[in-house]
């Protein structure tokens, strides 16, 4: 995963609202988002390679969202699979406070990594690169998370804050095809807004956009998470080639407990 825009508590119908895109080498096989047959109630796609995930949703609500953070000079050969940080949460029913705080004790085992976990009624945040000491609780309105801090300003995150922010959702799901437009916007920031995170300007120009295309990285889904105050949720996902065309979209509608 490597941009998410989260509205948390927000808009008054739909106190969780996700869209998010996941970045990854084309050759790493992942399958696509579905109740998964070791416990039905998770919905989220698998890693094949590391076997966690990277957002998901249970039917009690509680979801979990990963980015790795961009630290080329400090990659740990060995860590664990940050995947399971979000697989984990899945499946347990441990408070998101106490599970990020947990997280934060052993976090310099992984290899950078944002991770946000929660519900409806509470989210918080957790990175290994911020030198907190807490998890941090999302407060309510609009927030971007891509391979830097929570709220980094980077061009495509504020590029895709603006165009969601001015989406009121009022009539979701008939908004789906209008976000999933949003979240394949391929325009590249100026050079002079580039980040500079040590790859080369080549690199940076190509992962500077929303959704990105190239031969052997990019991006690989789409996924939009909503529930509403009632407790009906929706989750859908559009899957992508190499070339950046559409080969997928799945829907689930379920109930969850507010």
């Amino acid at each position: 995963m490597c941009i998410a825009y989260l509205s948390i508590r927000k808009h008054p119908e739909w106190p969780l609202f996700i869209a998010a895109n996941r970045d990854e080498f084309h050759q790493r096989k992942a399958l696509a988002a579905a109740p998964w047959q070791s416990n039905p109630d998770i919905i989220a796609g698998i890693d094949c390679e590391g076997g966690g995930t990277w957002l998901g949703i249970n039917k009690n609500g509680r979801f979990a969202l990963l980015t790795n953070y961009r630290d080329i000079n400090s990659i740990l050969p060995n860590a664990p699979s940050r995947g399971n940080l979000v697989s984990e949460f899945l499946q347990k029913d441990t408070p998101a406070l106490d599970y990020a705080s947990a997280i934060l004790t052993k976090a310099e085992h992984y290899n950078a990594f944002n991770l946000v976990v929660g519900s409806p009624d509470k989210s918080v945040y957790i990175s290994n690169r911020s030198h907190q000491t807490k998890p941090a609780e999302l407060q309510p309105g609009s927030h971007v998370l891509s391979n830097h801090l929570m709220d980094t300003p980077w061009p495509k995150a504020e590029r895709l804050r603006k165009a969601l922010d001015s989406i009121e959702l009022d009539f979701l799901p008939d908004q789906l095809p209008d976000i999933f437009d949003i979240l394949r916007d391929n325009t590249r920031a100026a050079d002079n807004d580039l980040p500079n995170t040590g790859l080369s300007l080549e690199r940076e120009r190509l992962l500077s956009s929303p959704f990105i295309v190239s031969p052997d990285y990019g991006t690989r889904c789409s996924t939009i998470i909503a529930v509403h105050k009632n407790g009906q949720a929706l989750f859908s996902e559009m899957t992508y080639n190499s070339m950046g065309q559409a080969v997928s979209q799945n829907k689930f509608d379920f109930l969850i407990e507010i």
